[in-house]
């Protein structure tokens, strides 16, 4: 089953609450969270504040994307907040496995992510542990980025090295899809498509939503 996951990050926050009611309207699956803090990506967003205000809200499974320094200090945060996904960078965590431990230690899925730039190789070990790889199909930091062409070919190698590993971990891609793609990136092996601009700058968010899920139902019964 594919499942699509809006990001927040490329929302109007001025009508936050209305356009996560129209995403969940239109049928998503999953509400991501982009976490930046200005330090490991030139940018910065929202903390666990604002992921426990929507949580009292909001039905879908809430995932923090970790895009911070010394992650390890904020994942219980998150996950006290709601999260219910939490992934961290493979890029400058040094104690991989240990972050990945805690943050099922707390009862969340664990995530590790990928910038465009990292070899696959360097996930192979921690496919022994975690719940889902994010393959970041743009460099992260900011919304409303041009999607990749070369991380089609990246996500069938994850898709080849997951299935030799350890089949239960699913791949999540995150950058630039849009209704041109989204297809041939769930085609490629995507289970969780982020999608971000492509929902929220289009007037009508809930109609978005759905064309976007009816193209991932499509998708799968080629």
């Amino acid at each position: 089953m594919k499942l699509l996951a809006p990001s927040i990050l490329s929302a109007d926050f001025y009508r936050l609450g209305e356009q996560i009611e129209a995403c969940v309207r239109g049928g998503a699956d999953i509400l991501h969270f982009d976490v930046m803090d200005g330090l490991f990506v030139p940018n910065i967003s929202f903390g666990p504040v604002v992921l426990e205000s929507i949580k009292k809200h909001c039905p879908l499974p809430l995932d923090a994307h970790l895009m911070i320094v010394e992650p390890d200090r904020y994942i219980r945060d998150f996950v006290m907040a709601g999260a219910s996904m939490v992934s961290v960078h493979i890029e400058g965590n040094h104690h991989i496995h240990r972050t990945v431990e805690l943050i099922k230690s707390l009862g969340a899925k664990a995530g590790v992510v990928i910038n465009p730039g990292t070899p696959l190789h360097l996930l192979e070990e921690v496919l022994y542990y975690v719940d889902f790889v994010l393959l970041m199909s743009v460099n992260p930091g900011f919304g409303g980025q041009t999607f990749i062409p070369r991380s089609l070919e990246r996500i069938r190698q994850l898709k080849e090295m997951i299935g030799r590993i350890n089949p239960s971990v699913l791949i999540e891609v995150d950058g630039g899809i849009k209704e041109d793609n989204i297809r041939l990136v769930a085609e490629a092996g995507a289970d969780i498509l982020v999608v971000g601009s492509g929902i929220f700058s289009h007037p009508d968010v809930e109609a978005q939503t759905r064309k976007l899920k009816s193209l991932l139902n499509v998708s799968e019964a080629v």
